[in-house]
């Protein structure tokens, strides 16, 4: 069951209720005076924040052999499996 409101006023549509209405001009002192002014508008900057996972993904491919060869020499299992597989890559292009 709806009931109806009669007391509230009919709702005009934004461009019927801004067509009624009278638009006030700036006058040409003002305008100019604005557009002497140069706009600071303030460009939106995008930050990115990269995980700490990806950090060490990004640091570990642009690692070079020598880096890799000292850290498997210390006990680092990624560079150690790094270079078993280059070795056996290694392997494989000298069968062929």
């Amino acid at each position: 069951m709806s009931n109806s409101i009669s007391s509230a006023p009919p709702v005009q549509p934004a461009a019927e209720a801004n067509a009624s209405r009278p638009v006030a001009k700036p006058s040409n002192a003002s305008q100019q005076s604005t557009q002497a002014r140069p706009q600071q508008a303030a460009e939106p900057k995008d930050t990115v924040q990269i995980s700490a996972a990806a950090q060490a993904a990004i640091k570990e491919a642009a690692e070079t052999p020598s880096q890799t060869a000292k850290e498997a020499a210390s006990g680092d299992q990624q560079a150690q499996r790094l270079l078993a597989k280059e070795a056996t890559a290694q392997k494989g292009r000298q069968g062929e």
